[in-house]
């Protein structure tokens, strides 16, 4: 028997699947580039923007004779025990195999966000928490044990992480960011995605590009950010992933920039990801995304005319379900409206990548062939080990914190006992079970009141909700003042509710006017106050909100952003004094609710001046964070003015110690200062950082490699430039809180850099001298 070539593993990719496509219909070759939806429904509230309006119909027997593209979340969209759902997506994959002339199986996607989205899989910390840890290597290692349990149950493909960076905190997505500062995305995202991908998952970025650039912080709302703010700010995170993560995939953002859609750009998604970039792998559509250019775009008039502007543009495959890449465009093509070469382009992609996954083998099989435990104890000891280090202690001004053993605590509040108060939007039990109430949530999931007695068995505990999270019912409020007031110290545990589309306060689609606490609990933290015993506000929210009404009120202010399934544990160890807090701001706490939109990111006419009667200074500035022990920086080298060239390089460092009495970590950080530049510059930007870990009086000298490029931006002709004049070097605790600085001049001519750029500040730990 001969092999046809496409068969052939001892050929390459590229030959088999050329060989591949010269066998294929016209209706094969469409069939790779959309995904089916088993199961998704079609009447009430669903999980994707508009999906009851854009879920076509169609005949699956019939459907997969032409073969089929992708499989669209088999665990995600409804409560499926893992073992058995794996056993049901081998029999759809040989279902499909058997159905076609090939015998080529779907790659099944699933999201992945803050870990595998399905029933009974670890909840990890949203990733804002991640930002928060400033723990690169540790979401690295997450990110591979989540690749690990997808791929142990035939899943391909992960729909994470999301790079968009935070322009406007009201934006309901922002629990999704990892911060609002490029360079902390970037580093934190790539990592997620040498995780995944070191797993054999397909990682997949999200949303390219411009999404959280929404005007007046709508989901989906058009983006008018400038072309600088485009290249310096939205873009970096994608290049920090592609190019240091491998990702092999793209998802095409939901929003508009200047009037054009992303997923009918071709400036996007072909000249700068394909020709400027080098990126070979497939573009995703966000689902409906390719429907949408018809539907809410309106740039085409027809189904076929948006799967053209996709297709010609670069985008690949139409998600989550087959629409407009079905018939409408095989008729359009045989009509000769559409040219069956951008077919062939996307396919091509498409069949790469099955190549690479190994689906055009032969002796490919879908049987799961491992034990499938999808929240393992080592899943849960990843989830607590970085729930821990996201927890930011914002407060503590008279070391009320740690809590006495045997103190008398009131627990106050709509977040203490209610276990999603965990959980972001993406996490299975907020993102699928709500549909499902009489399902158990699958996971064990500790609520900070839990865990607070756990952590203090001698304390004597109360509690009361005082309110809910967003209704406007102030009846509880008498019986927390009550429990208040006998007790030595309220914990007030409150935050948001995560959902989507207007079901919870934080959220895909759930956008806020301002950045107050949602409901009465502002009104109900200020009656807790006024009963003279100390406050230890604890939030659990997906974004930051206004704290300044009880800035000097509060005896502390812990900040976790939706922790996950040991989330409890870990914000009950950091009041308890078990955990050391260490995690640092990755945005802005602000002073006032309608103080934004505004990130740290701003030149001058941005910050506090005469110009305007507002002041939007945060009250807690991006990095910022406490600690219970003290870390003195001594022994700086290099504070003396220095020149280097615009492509030359300098080194920064210092000695970190430990001057306390417990265990902790710091995190420096290094920030750049351009006070004269062609165009205008933020005023600081984050352009390294390091975390350390150091025992009681242990010493550890930390080094800052800054090379020129770093000091890069985009100039008025388009061109990336590193532009001779002076800088400043800032080693900070904060974007804030500078501890030491130093002056360099950059001489020479102006430098372009093409994609090859250095984008990393390298650091490496030094021995004390």
């Amino acid at each position: 028997m001969t092999t046809a070539p496409w068969r052939d593993p001892a050929l390459t990719a590229s030959a088999r699947v050329d060989d591949l496509l010269s066998r294929m219909t016209l209706e094969e070759k469409t069939a790779q580039l959309y995904g089916v939806w088993v199961g998704a429904s079609t009447d009430g509230d669903g999980v994707a923007p508009l999906q009851r309006e854009m879920t076509a119909e169609y005949d699956w027997d019939e459907l997969i004779t032409r073969g089929l593209g992708q499989l669209t979340r088999p665990f995600g969209t409804a409560p499926v025990d893992p073992a058995l759902g794996a056993q049901a997506l081998a029999r759809a994959q040989r279902r499909i195999s058997e159905a076609g002339r090939f015998g080529i199986p779907a790659l099944a996607h699933e999201e992945c966000l803050a870990g595998f989205t399905t029933w009974q899989a670890t909840a990890y910390p949203v990733p804002l928490a991640w930002g928060a840890s400033w723990d690169a290597e540790l979401v690295e290692e997450m990110a591979g044990a989540i690749g690990r349990d997808l791929r142990a149950v035939g899943v391909h493909q992960g729909l994470a992480p999301v790079l968009d960076v935070v322009r406007d905190p009201r934006w309901g997505r922002v629990e999704e960011t990892i911060g609002e500062d490029p360079y902390l995305v970037g580093t934190i995202g790539a990592a997620y995605v040498r995780g995944l991908e070191s797993a054999g998952i397909v990682a997949t970025l999200k949303h390219f590009a411009g999404y959280a650039s929404s005007a007046g912080a709508r989901n989906l709302a058009p983006v008018r950010a400038g072309v600088r703010e485009f290249a310096d700010i939205t873009l970096p995170p994608f290049e920090f992933a592609l190019r240091e993560g491998g990702a092999r995939s793209v998802m095409a953002a939901y929003t508009d920039t200047d009037g054009v859609p992303a997923s009918a750009d071709p400036g996007l998604l072909t000249e700068l990801l394909r020709e400027e970039w080098g990126f070979t792998g497939t573009v995703v559509a966000d689902y409906f995304g390719v429907g949408f250019l018809q539907t809410q775009h309106r740039i085409a008039g027809t189904e076929a005319g948006a799967a053209h502007a996709a297709l010609a543009a670069g985008l690949d495959v139409e998600l989550p379900t087959l629409k407009c890449y079905g018939t409408p465009l095989i008729e359009a093509v045989r009509a000769g409206e559409v040219p069956e070469a951008l077919i062939d382009r996307a396919a091509r992609r498409v069949l790469l990548q099955k190549c690479e996954l190994g689906l055009l083998d032969e002796d490919w099989s879908p049987e799961p062939t491992e034990r499938i435990d999808l929240d393992s104890t080592t899943n849960r000891a990843l989830a607590r080990r970085l729930a821990e280090e996201s927890v930011v202690l914002l407060d503590n001004p008279d070391g009320l914190l740690p809590l006495a053993p045997d103190t008398r605590i009131a627990v106050v509040g709509p977040r203490a006992a209610d276990a999603l108060a965990m959980l972001g939007c993406y996490s299975f039990p907020s993102h699928v079970l709500t549909h499902h109430p009489d399902i158990p949530t699958g996971i064990e999931i500790p609520t900070v009141l839990q865990a607070l007695r756990t952590e203090l068995p001698d304390a004597k505990v109360t509690f009361t909700e005082g309110c809910g999270v967003d209704d406007p019912d102030t009846g509880g409020f008498e019986e927390a003042v009550a429990r208040t007031a006998e007790a030595d110290v309220c914990v007030a545990v409150l935050g948001d509710r995560a959902g989507l589309f207007g079901r919870g306060t934080s959220g895909e689609g759930c956008d806020v006017t301002d950045l107050r606490l949602p409901g009465v609990q502002g009104e109900l933290l200020d009656s807790l106050i006024a009963t003279g015993v100390p406050v230890v506000l604890v939030l659990l929210t997906g974004r930051p909100y206004a704290l300044g009404r009880w800035d000097g009120r509060l005896g502390a202010v812990v900040q976790a952003f939706f922790p996950g399934e040991e989330g409890g544990p870990a914000v009950a160890g950091v009041l308890s004094g078990r955990v050391n807090p260490s995690g640092r701001l990755p945005v802005s706490v602000p002073r006032v609710p309608g103080g934004q939109p505004w990130t740290y990111l701003q030149p001058p006419l941005g910050l506090a001046g005469e110009v305007s009667n507002l002041d939007p200074t945060p009250l807690y500035a991006f990095g910022h964070g406490r600690s219970y022990t003290e870390f003195v920086w001594e022994d700086f080298a290099g504070g003396a003015p220095a020149e280097i060239g615009t492509d030359g390089t300098y080194e920064v460092s210092l000695t970190v110690r430990n001057a306390g009495g417990r265990a902790g970590a710091e995190v420096v950080q290094l920030y750049l200062h351009d006070p004269v530049a062609s165009v205008t510059r933020p005023d600081v930007r984050l352009i390294g950082y390091h975390r350390l870990r150091l025992e009681p009086g242990e010493s550890r000298r930390v080094a800052f490699h800054f090379h020129a490029d770093l000091s890069a931006f985009t100039d008025r002709r388009g061109r990336r430039i590193v532009e001779p004049g002076d800088l400043e070097l800032r080693l900070a605790s904060s974007s804030a809180e500078v501890r030491h600085a130093t002056r360099l001049q950059v001489a020479g001519p102006v430098r372009e850099l093409g994609p090859d750029r250095r984008l990393r500040c390298e650091t490496e730990e030094l021995p004390v001298s």
